[in-house]
């Protein structure tokens, strides 16, 4: 017999290129080939996006090619829906609103990590997918796996609530107000924990996934199966991708790469930096990706809330990654040092500091470095402009 389906029509652009059925476990997607429509468009008419001519997406054909899983994985982080987002269909109904929360359309006029699709009930909706936060836009074209650091989501569900009426704790909204650009809370839970949105350079390299650190990542199938879990919770566990489709995004999500690094200007800054580095900050940032061992939240003592947190309370956060650190600002799990050279500076432990992105007030935790002699904290960051 036939499981329930979770149909999918996707709009990468300003056309409708593919309707889908996202199937539970042990069924396959359903696509259609390119059209003309324009999801946009209709959602700004007020009219649902049209879900005609779909064909698999998936045949339940295993790839047998390391290539082949890869090319299934990219589908899987743009074409498969998370969950219905009636709050990025408000968005890109209101270009205003758009602009304003950091939904762009590339130089193709495609919105990457938007698609339109058939739900449960068969109801077209709007959805969104991985590369809604692993996308940015930069210059009209897509830089796949860079944070989307202008995406302002608690905005963008502000702005839903704000314009339809729909009522909205007086506390959720409050949070959601201090989230800010590239920053979200995913975890389902009541928690008040948004972490910033991280790259995903080198993940294969990490010994550990998520910043609590909520998984050992010693094989493939940990990403695989932390992917699977988070589109399960997503969407609030009323459908399960195939297991295949999960493990083609790990495969994916490890072919990525980072753009290429700048020279950098100094080269004697940068080895005194590096010795400095591997002196006092090595024994945490240990891992291929400059990542490590998950240290206790005491210790790091950053805002404890995510290590502690319902969902993914560990106790501990993961050392943060280092590939292309210098881009990857504002800094610390939860986005609140706005450069690499604040993160070494003890003016920021301060309660006069007035640099911190979530407002005037010092910026505890992470002292380590703080105390080193301002020339060396300068090498050190010249160091990690290397990664």
């Amino acid at each position: 017999s036939r499981a329930t389906s979770l149909g999918v029509s996707l709009y990468l652009g300003n056309r409708r290129i593919a309707s889908a059925s996202v199937l539970d476990a042990g069924d396959a997607m359903e696509v259609g080939g390119f059209a003309d429509a324009t999801v946009v468009d209709a959602l700004r008419r007020g009219e649902p996006p049209s879900l005609d001519d779909a064909t698999p997406l998936w045949d339940g054909t295993r790839p047998t090619t390391l290539e082949a899983w890869v090319a299934l994985g990219e589908r899987v982080f743009f074409e498969y829906p998370l969950r219905p987002e009636v709050f990025a269909e408000h968005a890109l109904a209101h270009p205003e609103i758009a602009q304003q929360v950091g939904l762009h359309a590339d130089a193709d006029g495609r919105w990457p990590g938007v698609v339109a699709f058939a739900d449960l009930d068969r109801r077209a909706r709007v959805g969104i997918t991985c590369a809604l936060c692993h996308v940015a836009v930069e210059g009209g074209q897509p830089v796949v796996g860079r944070a989307r650091r202008d995406l302002d989501y608690g905005q963008m569900r502000l702005s839903y609530h704000r314009d339809t009426g729909v009522p909205l704790p007086e506390t959720l909204a409050a949070r959601m107000a201090r989230w800010g650009p590239g920053r979200a809370d995913i975890t389902q839970d009541d928690d008040e924990d948004p972490v910033a949105i991280p790259d995903l350079w080198a993940i294969r390299g990490l010994g550990w996934l998520t910043q609590a650190g909520t998984l050992r990542h010693a094989h493939p199938a940990a990403l695989a199966i932390r992917q699977e879990t988070q589109i399960l919770y997503a969407n609030r566990e009323r459908t399960r991708p195939p297991r295949e489709l999960a493990w083609a995004l790990a495969m994916y999500v490890y072919s990525l790469r980072p753009p290429p690094r700048p020279a950098p200007p100094d080269d004697d800054a940068v080895a005194r930096g590096q010795a400095l580095f591997d002196a006092h900050c090595r024994g945490c940032h240990r891992d291929a990706a400059g990542s490590g061992e998950p240290v206790p939240a005491q210790r790091v003592a950053t805002d404890r809330a995510l290590a502690f947190g319902t969902a993914r309370g560990t106790g501990r956060y993961r050392p943060s990654p280092l590939v292309r650190v210098a881009e990857a600002g504002p800094y610390l799990h939860q986005g609140t040092v706005p450069t690499l050279d604040d993160v070494l500076d003890p003016a920021r432990l301060r309660p006069d500091y007035d640099r911190g992105t979530r407002g005037a007030g010092a910026v505890p935790g992470h002292a380590f470095g703080t105390a080193l002699p301002e020339d060396q904290r300068a090498a050190i960051v010249a160091y990690l402009r290397t990664w």
